[in-house]
């Protein structure tokens, strides 16, 4: 299954929509448009994965090595997770505890 990406810009901060499942075979799209923002100065992002139904150890990664990246930027890197099963990986992982992570795009953008 194929990834649909889009991005927008919402109060200064970018706002990339992901859609569909994140795996071994969609990772590398993920990280290619996340790279791309971060190398346009987009330091302050918001990643809704809202419309993801699932995510594997591969889409972590990719989700963990942006964030470093933010990071030395300063930036920031709020997630948007609606999906119990989806949340459920971060949980397990404790990621939870290393993401801001928000029910809405809305309160992602607030906070």
């Amino acid at each position: 299954m194929d990834l649909d990406i889009t991005t927008s810009v919402n109060d200064g901060l970018t706002v990339v929509r992901v859609e569909g499942e994140v795996d071994v075979y969609t990772a590398p799209q993920l990280r290619e448009r996340l790279d791309a923002e971060i190398e346009a100065g987009r330091h302050d992002l918001v990643v809704d994965l809202s419309g993801v139904g699932f995510m594997d150890s591969t889409g972590l990664g990719v989700l963990v090595g942006r964030l470093k990246q933010i990071r030395v930027h300063d930036g920031t890197m709020r997630l948007v997770c609606a999906h119990d099963r989806v949340l459920k990986v971060f949980v397990i992982t404790g990621l939870d505890k290393v993401f801001e992570i928000f029910p809405s795009v809305d309160e992602a953008l607030s906070a």
